[in-house]
């Protein structure tokens, strides 16, 4: 990882700065959003920073802080290659990569939550999550009160229980993925507990 001292950092929630639908259709037929960021480095450059904190980036369903997929790109944004090729492009500029890690908590299209959804109690993911109640139904009903912890009441994103070592070791897998193969320089972690 990379040393921070006398650093400014831009922030930029790439959802909306690229103008992204606001739900996800997960089309393989992706446009390259993050163009728009790559034309926006001479100017970020001109104010004065050299390091950009990207906001949510990993496939989800609407906002971004409802992650479906770890190891992929919002497809609205574009493709893993895409965002390889932005990474290149900042580092060759002297402009530092941080990404959002949203690892408190997780979509409901998850894999480990669909697992428990359809196996239930027989999941191998039953206890990467909080207070389930089995069976565990999605609430199609937004009045209607999950059978699951979520991250500050929004059904939609069921509480990760990152004290369990099985979360931690996915996550720390994660975080080195994106190191190794994207040569991002830091991580900002969502939500301490």
């Amino acid at each position: 990882m990379s040393d921070f001292t006398n650093f400014a950092v831009y922030h930029i929630y790439p959802l909306g700065f690229c103008g992204c639908p606001k739900t996800n259709d997960y089309s393989e037929n992706t446009e390259n959003r993050l163009k728009k960021i790559e034309d926006a480095i001479p100017h970020i450059k001109e104010m004065g920073f050299n390091a950009i904190y990207f906001g949510p980036v990993f496939q989800s369903v609407a906002h971004g802080y409802d992650t479906v997929d770890y190891t992929k790109i919002d497809s609205r944004l574009g493709t893993n290659a895409d965002f390889a090729a932005l990474c290149k492009k900042l580092h060759e500029n002297g402009i530092k990569v941080v990404l959002d890690g949203v690892f408190n908590h997780c979509g409901w299209r998850f894999f480990a939550f669909e697992d428990v959804v359809q196996k239930g109690e027989a999941s191998r993911y039953k206890d990467w999550f909080y207070r389930l109640e089995f069976p565990v139904v999605r609430p199609e009903d937004p009045e209607a009160i999950p059978g699951y912890e979520c991250f500050g009441y929004e059904r939609l994103m069921p509480k990760l229980d990152t004290a369990n070592p099985e979360v931690r070791e996915y996550f720390c897998s994660v975080g080195e993925h994106w190191v190794r193969e994207y040569g991002i320089d830091g991580w900002r972690l969502d939500v301490a507990s």
